[in-house]
């Protein structure tokens, strides 16, 4: 077997088990049928589709043939790191971590600090720009998930709220 692309093939690859996961997790859930779906008959289409297209971009990555042949190249830590600290760093301040007296900060204070800590994954960082898009993504979320959809969580800091 030759592998013409090996980004193609690799990410199909993680495509189709990433799909076929979900759609095994979903058989733990009634299915239904089309006219009266259950609650796992959407993660199941959806778990399926998403490994049909991995198998199309690994069959695809097998079959056409590429210039350099795609090569993966080295991994990327610094945004790989970033992210996954932003991700986490959310959690913790919306939440709060009361294990180590942390106080829920609120939706606010959360995607401020995960702005500032996901832009640093970048190669320039502007703290006028990324302050502006931390703004209206607080904006943004306050108003579709708080005004629109009435979702009930801290919005400001505990101590501020009370």
């Amino acid at each position: 077997m030759n592998i013409k692309s090996q980004k193609d093939f690799f990410s199909g690859l993680f495509y189709t088990v990433a799909g076929a996961a979900f759609a095994y997790g979903a058989t733990n859930y009634t299915v239904g049928t089309g006219a009266r779906m259950g609650p796992g008959y959407f993660p199941l289409l959806l778990g399926v589709l998403l490994a049909l297209i991995g198998a199309f971009v690994m069959f695809k990555a097998l079959t056409v043939e590429t210039q350099d042949g795609d090569k993966i190249g080295a991994w990327a830590w610094k945004p790989l790191v970033f992210i996954i600290a932003g991700n986490v760093l959310f959690g913790i301040l919306l939440g709060g971590l009361p294990s180590f007296g942390v106080p829920a900060m609120g939706l606010i204070v959360a995607i401020f600090g995960t702005t500032l800590v996901v832009s640093l994954a970048g190669d320039t960082f502007k703290l006028k720009e990324v302050l502006i898009l931390a703004a209206v993504l607080s904006a943004g979320s306050y108003g579709a998930f708080v005004l629109l959809l009435k979702l009930q969580f801290p919005v400001w800091p505990t101590f501020i709220t009370g």
